[in-house]
C-alpha cells in the first residue's frame, strides 16, 4: 500500500476518465492510448489494453469481458457520437451505436444499455444488435448523469432539477421535483429502494423512495456552495457517501423505506461503547433547538467527514475559475462529460469501506473505513492510497 510522501512532481499519462462497474468490485481507466482495468479493493491493476488512441469512456459490463467505449482527447479512437461495445476477451467490436450529437455517457447492466445524450436518454437491451427501447428528453445534462439499477434508472427531467425514474419492465416514468436548480449528482441503491440527489447549488442532499417517490430524508453538506463530485449507497443502504471540490468526504446515516431510522444496523467494531445514533444532528447544539433559527442549525448534518485527495491536478487548476458555484473552463477535452477528467468517484465495496477515485494526471486511489472511535462516535479514517498510473 502506497503510503510514501511523494516527492516526484512530474506529470505523466492522464487518466481521461475512471468509472466503477454495477458491484464496485473493478474499476475502469479510460486513457489517451486505450483503457486499464483495476480490482477495486486493492488496485491492482489487471488488463491493460492499447488502442493506439483515446478512449474517454470506458464502462464495464459487470465483471465480463464487455465494455462500452466512447472516444475522447486529442486524438479520439472512435467519433465522440458512437458508442461502440467491445469484446475484451475477443478484442474486437461487437456493435457499433451512432447519435447525431456527442455520447455524454453510457451506463450497463446486465440486461440493458443505457446511452446519455445532451437533451435526451436513449434506451437498448444488451445484445449483438441492439435496437432502440426508448427516448426520454431531458434538461440539459452535460455531466451524463444517470443513475442505472436492475429494474430502475433515474436521471434528469426535463425541467432542471426534476428526476425522472423509469421502470426498465414497463417504461413507467415517475416525475420527482427534487430539487430548484439543476441537478449535479444522483445514485440509486443496490436494491433499488432508494434515490439520492445533489444539485449544482451543492448544501443539500435529498434522499427518496424509489417506491413511492417519497422524500425521507434532507442532508446538509454544509453552508457554502460546492460541486458535488459523487453519491453512492452502501450495499445494505444504510449509509451514503458524498464527495465534492471541497476535498471532502461526508458519510450521512439514512433512514430506510423497511425501517426506522432508529433501527439501522450497526457494524461491530471495538471500540464502540456508546449510542450516538442523533449525534450528527447536534451540530449546533442548543441553538437546534431555538424556535425561528435559521434552518441550517437544525438540519442534519454528516455523522463523520474526513478529507481526500483531489490531488495536484494541472488540468483542474487551469480550469478552477468559477462561475457562482459551478467548475468553468474554457477548452472542455473533447469525449468528456464536462469537458474535465472527473474527480472524487465514491463506491462502497461492503459497509464499512468506501473507496474513492479519481481521474487526470495526478489520478489516484484512496481506501477510507468507517467506524466507530473509542467514543463511539462513529469515524472515517483512510486506510491507503496509490496513484494507480504509476504502476
Amino acid at each position: 500500500m502506497n503510503t510514501r510522501r511523494v516527492i516526484d512532481e512530474s506529470t505523466g499519462p492522464a487518466a481521461l476518465s475512471a468509472s466503477f462497474n454495477g458491484n464496485n468490485s473493478c474499476f475502469s481507466v479510460a486513457l489517451d492510448t486505450g483503457f486499464h482495468i483495476y480490482r477495486s479493493n486493492t488496485c491492482d491493476r489487471f488488463v491493460v489494453r492499447e488502442l493506439g488512441a483515446g478512449i474517454g469512456c470506458a464502462e464495464m459490463v459487470g465483471t465480463s469481458n464487455l465494455l462500452a467505449l466512447v472516444g475522447g482527447g486529442k486524438q479520439p479512437k472512435f467519433p465522440q457520437n458512437k458508442v461502440v461495445i467491445w469484446d475484451d476477451k475477443k478484442q474486437r467490436e461487437v456493435c457499433k451505436m451512432e447519435f447525431r450529437t456527442p455520447v455524454q455517457g453510457v451506463r450497463l447492466s446486465r440486461s440493458h444499455i443505457v446511452v446519455v445524450l445532451h437533451n435526451s436518454v436513449n434506451l437498448y437491451p444488451l445484445s449483438s444488435s441492439p435496437t432502440k427501447i426508448a427516448v426520454f428528453e431531458t434538461a440539459n445534462n452535460p455531466f451524463g448523469l444517470c443513475s442505472l439499477g436492475e429494474k430502475k434508472f433515474a436521471f434528469p427531467g426535463r425541467t432542471p432539477g426534476q428526476v425522472q425514474l423509469v421502470e426498465l419492465s414497463t417504461r413507467n416514468v415517475s416525475i420527482m421535483p427534487a430539487h430548484n436548480t439543476p441537478l449535479r449528482a444522483i445514485t440509486i441503491s443496490t436494491d433499488g429502494e432508494l434515490l439520492a440527489t445533489a444539485s449544482e447549488t451543492g448544501t443539500l442532499i435529498r434522499l427518496y423512495s424509489t417506491a413511492n417517490c417519497a422524500k425521507l430524508a434532507e442532508f446538509r453538506r454544509g453552508v457554502d456552495p460546492a460541486t458535488i463530485f459523487s453519491l453512492s449507497i452502501s450495499p445494505s443502504s444504510s449509509l451514503l457517501a458524498v464527495t465534492s471540490d471541497k476535498s471532502t468526504l461526508h458519510i450521512f446515516e439514512l433512514p430506510h423505506p423497511a425501517r426506522p431510522a432508529s433501527s439501522s444496523p450497526r457494524p461491530e467494531f471495538p471500540h464502540h461503547t456508546s449510542d450516538d445514533s442523533n449525534e450528527h444532528k447536534q451540530k449546533w447544539g442548543i441553538l437546534a433547538k431555538i424556535p425561528l433559527m435559521p434552518r441550517v442549525f437544525s438540519d442534519t448534518y454528516s455523522s463523520c467527514s474526513t478529507h481526500f485527495e483531489i490531488g495536484e491536478e494541472p488540468l483542474l487548476q487551469q480550469a478552477r475559475a468559477r462561475s457562482s458555484s459551478s467548475l468553468a473552463w474554457n477548452a472542455p477535452i473533447p469525449g468528456l462529460p464536462g469537458g474535465l477528467p472527473p474527480k472524487g468517484i465514491a463506491a462502497w465495496v461492503s459497509d464499512e469501506v468506501v473507496l474513492v477515485i479519481g481521474a487526470g494526471q495526478d489520478a489516484r486511489w484512496e481506501k477510507f473505513v468507517v467506524g466507530y472511535g473509542e467514543d463511539g462516535k462513529r469515524v472515517v479514517y483512510r486506510e491507503g492510497w496509490r496513484r494507480y498510473l504509476e504502476d
